[in-house]
C-alpha cells in the first residue's frame, strides 16, 4: 500500500511539473507582459527597468525555477488587468466556484446513482424508458443552451429564480458563502442544475450499463440459487461490484465539474474563477490564465490520486495481484 501511494505521488509531482512548464511558457511567450503593464508613452529605459525588476531579463531556467518556487507558495504574480496579486483574486473567487461545483456534484450523485440503479432493475418499465429518454437531452444539449433555456423558463417566463449573480453572501472569516441566505440559495439552483445535468445523465447511464452487466454474471445466479432476497442480491452484491468501475469515471467527471464550470459561470455571471478566467482571456491577462491552469491541474491530480486509492481499497483483486507480485 505504501509503495502504491509513493508511486502515485511521484506521478502526481511529474504531471504538476509538466503543467508548470506549460503555464510558464504561456506566461512568457504569449505576448510581451511589459506591453500590457506600461502605456504607449513609456520610454525604452522605463521598459528595460520594469523588465529587470520583474526578472524577465534573466535566462529561461532561472525564470522557470523562480516561477515554480513562487507557485509552490501560491504566488503567481500580479494581474496585468487589475494590478492586484493573482493569488488574492483567486482566493476571492474560489468560494463561489467550490460552492457551485460541490452543489452540482452532490446533485449529480444523488440523482444519477439511484436513477441508474432503478433503470437497470426496472428496465422494461415506463418510468425507466422515460428517464433514459430524458437522459439523452442532458447528454446531447450543450451546457450553455441548457442554462439559457432554464433562464428563459424559470427566470424570464415564471420569474421564480434569479437569472444571474450569486445573491447575498455571508462572510465567515476569509470565506464567503451564499448558502446561509435565501437569495444565495435561490441563485444557486439554476447554475447548479445546469452544471450537474450532463454529469448526472452520464453517471445514470454508466451505473445502468454496469449494473446490467453485473446482474448477468455467474455469482449473481449462484446468489439467487442460494435463495437470497432480491434486496440482498441487488444492493449487497450487484451494486457494490457495479460501483468499482464507476468510481474512476465518476471521479474524473467530478473533477471536470470544477474545470468546466467556466461555461456555466459565464452564462449566469457567477462570480467564480471560471468567469475570472474568461475575463483574463479577453484581456490577455496571462498571469491569471497561468494560475488557473495550475489550479485545475492540482484539482485533477488530487482527484486522480484519491480515485486510485479508493479503487485500491474497494477492489480486492488489486491487493491480491500486488501481493502475488511480491
Amino acid at each position: 500500500m505504501i509503495a502504491f501511494v509513493l508511486r502515485r505521488l511521484a506521478q502526481t509531482f511529474a504531471v504538476l511539473g509538466v503543467v508548470a512548464l506549460i503555464a510558464f511558457a504561456l506566461f512568457n511567450y504569449t505576448g510581451d507582459p511589459i506591453a500590457f503593464m506600461v502605456g504607449q508613452d513609456a520610454t525604452l529605459e522605463d521598459r528595460a527597468r520594469l523588465r529587470q525588476e520583474l526578472g524577465l531579463d534573466r535566462p529561461f531556467y532561472v525564470q522557470f525555477a523562480r516561477f515554480v518556487g513562487n507557485a509552490v507558495q501560491g504566488d503567481f504574480g500580479v494581474s496585468l488587468r487589475q494590478g492586484r496579486k493573482v493569488s488574492v483574486l483567486l482566493a476571492e473567487r474560489l468560494p463561489a466556484t467550490l460552492e457551485l461545483s460541490l452543489a452540482a456534484a452532490i446533485l449529480a450523485l444523488a440523482v444519477g446513482i439511484p436513477a441508474g440503479v432503478y433503470t437497470a432493475l426496472r428496465r422494461h418499465g415506463v418510468v425507466a424508458h422515460a428517464l433514459l429518454a430524458a437522459s439523452l437531452v442532458g447528454v446531447s444539449l450543450p451546457t450553455f443552451l441548457i442554462g439559457i433555456l432554464l433562464i428563459l423558463l424559470f427566470a424570464v417566463q415564471l420569474g421564480w429564480l434569479p437569472s444571474f449573480g450569486r445573491g447575498d453572501t455571508v462572510a465567515l472569516g476569509g470565506w464567503t458563502t451564499g448558502l446561509l441566505t435565501a437569495s444565495g440559495l435561490k441563485s444557486l439552483i439554476l447554475p447548479s442544475i445546469t452544471l450537474a445535468l450532463f454529469q448526472m445523465t452520464l453517471i445514470m447511464r454508466l451505473v445502468r450499463a454496469e449494473m446490467l452487466e453485473v446482474l448477468r454474471t455467474d455469482y449473481i445466479r449462484f446468489a439467487r440459487a442460494r435463495g437470497l432476497t432480491d434486496r440482498s442480491i441487488h444492493f449487497g452484491h450487484a451494486l457494490k461490484n457495479t460501483l468499482v468501475p464507476v468510481i474512476t469515471i465518476t471521479g474524473l467527471q467530478l473533477g471536470s465539474i470544477i474545470a468546466f464550470a467556466i461555461i456555466t459561470e459565464t452564462v449566469f455571471q457567477w462570480p467564480g474563477m471560471g468567469l475570472l478566467f474568461i475575463q483574463a482571456v479577453n484581456f490577455a491577462d496571462v498571469p491569471v490564465m497561468a494560475a488557473y491552469l495550475c489550479f485545475i491541474a492540482v484539482v485533477f491530480v488530487v482527484i486522480n490520486l484519491a480515485v486510485d486509492l479508493l479503487y485500491y481499497a474497494v477492489d480486492p483483486r488489486l491487493r491480491i495481484e500486488r501481493g502475488a507480485a511480491h
